[in-house]
């Protein structure tokens, strides 16, 4: 196995364009252990640890840039308070160790179904950028999973940073695994509130091929809030609303039955995870409004 080790941004994007089947590596959390299971043997590895530009964050237009090789403990620390949502999901990423280690890159590049970060980003309406020798694209990042495992990569490029706009609206997340801690996601939701275009978002993971999002339940829940008037003047939700938004995240999941769990309790479980996260954002945002974007005297 070759391994190959660039100083800079530009040679990691010339590695990979002159071998295009190199596996990146950075927090390593994913790739390692398939190694050592023996689940893959990549023909050579691109080591993207000493490129310092990739573990770093900036703000430009109202959009926070967050580079592929941030780990999630600075994500956490540094932008938890404008990520809320993105700031929960990673505390849930394994242990200390590899929250150390791991990276939002690193999970988007894995593409799995489960994968923590996925939902958030879903929810914010995240881009993903991506970068060759041929030029940089900014991917919708409901565009960048195609597959189990797959994404819109091609051979040649290198998923360079996130593109994400800070919260201005209420953000949960919630998970469920076998155990508390350390464990691969049965499910997981995400809803993020955007007061500024009136519109909610979501996530899902571990609920079919790819991460997705629930956009009926999301036009649903959007139409309800506008046409009461709730967004400028929140009260309670009716219990209906609650539950018919559960019932529609519900079904836009295509679980499948494995080791995990079953898709029926799968699709049970993102009903109640979306009920319980909506009550969640919607008491934020009606008794905090100074912290969601709200106008103080809605």
């Amino acid at each position: 196995m070759d391994f190959l080790r660039p100083t800079s941004w530009r040679d990691a994007l010339e590695a990979k364009a002159h071998h295009p089947d190199a596996t990146p590596i950075a927090g390593g959390t994913d790739v390692m252990v398939e190694i050592n299971f023996d689940h893959r043997r990549p023909t050579s590895l691109l080591d993207l640890t000493g490129i310092d530009e990739l573990a770093s964050w900036s703000e430009h237009g109202g959009k926070l840039r967050i580079g592929a090789g941030l780990p999630y403990t600075r994500l956490i620390d540094e932008l938890g308070d404008r990520l809320p949502g993105l700031a929960i999901a990673a505390r849930t990423v394994g242990s200390p160790q590899i929250r150390n280690r791991g990276t939002l890159g690193g999970n988007l590049a894995s593409a799995s179904p489960a994968g923590d970060g996925h939902p958030p980003l879903l929810a914010s309406g995240a881009e993903v950028e991506v970068e060759s020798v041929r030029g940089t694209r900014l991917l919708p990042v409901e565009e960048f999973f195609t597959g189990v495992k797959r994404h819109a990569l091609a051979s040649d490029e290198l998923i360079s940073a996130v593109h994400i706009a800070p919260a201005t609206g209420a953000q949960q997340f919630s998970k469920i695994g076998t155990r508390n801690a350390m464990v691969i996601a049965v499910c997981t939701f995400a809803i993020a509130l955007h007061p500024e275009r009136q519109r909610v978002g979501t996530g899902l993971g571990s609920a079919a091929p790819t991460p997705l999002r629930a956009i009926e339940a999301e036009e649903f829940l959007s139409g309800e809030l506008a046409d009461s008037g709730q967004w400028d003047s929140p009260r309670p939700l009716d219990d209906s609303v609650v539950r018919q938004f559960g019932d529609l995240v519900a079904r836009a999941a295509s679980p499948i039955d494995d080791v995990r769990s079953t898709a029926d309790y799968r699709t049970h479980a993102l009903g109640v995870m979306a009920r319980r996260t909506l009550g969640w954002v919607w008491d934020e945002y009606r008794n905090h409004p100074s912290s969601t974007g709200r106008p103080e005297c809605a």
